[in-house]
């Protein structure tokens, strides 16, 4: 069984002294990974990774995950390798298709149908491959939650990461997968890996260590009103409840989803490092 580990999504913008602490602070507290998201609006992620590993020492840095249709497929690679050898092979390459229409409304780039943002992706992941060619690749996390995304994900790469979202989501609502929907979407990763070793990587959208999980889900619900706050209880992403619960829930869903690298947003930074010590 894969051992755990755990990553931050970083996106909120701020002057070069935060971002260095906030990136200290993730490896300080226990992260094994620094991700940055690739949204309008938020931190660009190649100039915020190269300055996150000047701030670190240690920690891996993640593409957390570029969407390949905002970007020329030959130059990223270019800037994927020169980030890469910068860095000192830390990076961790996430790559997507893109969800949220009205970014590529504002970039002024084509939406068309999932097929052809398909189709940009791979196109990236190919040119990634051969700009390695002759020498390591870094980790390539490719992640989705439809058949054909995840189908390619597990011929391609090291990580294979699952949203937990479910449709809506991309009218920019925090819409979450139930369980079983969940459920269904690892054990699909796991047939259409057919025994290949793959690490999966799952995205936590909600934490709270308290020792009020009742108020907590209650919150959750308030975000998420398409799910109960039993339903909400039962999901593998949302964590709530002591330390110790979360820690064992984590157990739980590395046993059944096979997900061992859970990744949180940056507002639960701190929250989950409690748990990330129980763990170790």
């Amino acid at each position: 069984m894969r051992p755990f580990r755990f990553g931050v999504a970083m996106y909120v913008p701020g002057s070069r002294a935060e971002w260095m602490a906030k990136c200290r602070q993730a490896e300080d507290l226990g992260y094994d990974v620094v991700g940055v998201v690739d949204h309008l609006g938020r931190v660009a992620p190649i100039p915020a990774l190269l300055l996150a590993a000047e701030a670190t020492e240690r920690i891996r840095l993640n593409t957390y995950v570029l969407n390949a249709s905002f970007h020329n497929p030959v130059l990223l690679a270019r800037d994927l390798a020169a980030l890469d050898e910068f860095t000192g092979g830390r990076v961790e390459i996430g790559i997507g298709a893109g969800y949220v229409q009205a970014e590529f409304d504002a970039a002024g780039i084509d939406w068309g149908t999932p097929g052809r943002r398909f189709q940009r992706l791979v196109d990236v992941v190919t040119e990634v491959e051969r700009a390695f060619t002759g020498r390591p690749r870094p980790p390539l996390l490719l992640g989705g939650r439809g058949d054909r995304m995840l189908t390619f994900a597990a011929a391609h790469a090291d990580t294979i990461a699952l949203t937990g979202t479910a449709p809506g989501a991309a009218e920019g609502r925090l819409a979450l997968a139930g369980s079983a929907a969940l459920a269904d979407r690892a054990g699909f990763v796991k047939q259409v890996l057919d025994g290949r070793d793959a690490e999966v990587n799952l995205m936590v959208h909600f934490v709270r260590i308290t020792d009020d999980r009742r108020a907590a889900l209650e919150e959750a619900h308030e975000l998420v009103p398409h799910l109960g706050v039993e339903e909400l209880g039962a999901l593998a992403t949302v964590l709530a409840g002591s330390a110790e619960a979360v820690a064992e829930q984590l157990l739980r869903t590395r046993e059944t989803l096979g997900a061992s690298y859970f990744t949180v947003l940056e507002d639960d930074l701190t929250r989950l490092a409690p748990v990330i010590e129980k763990l170790r």
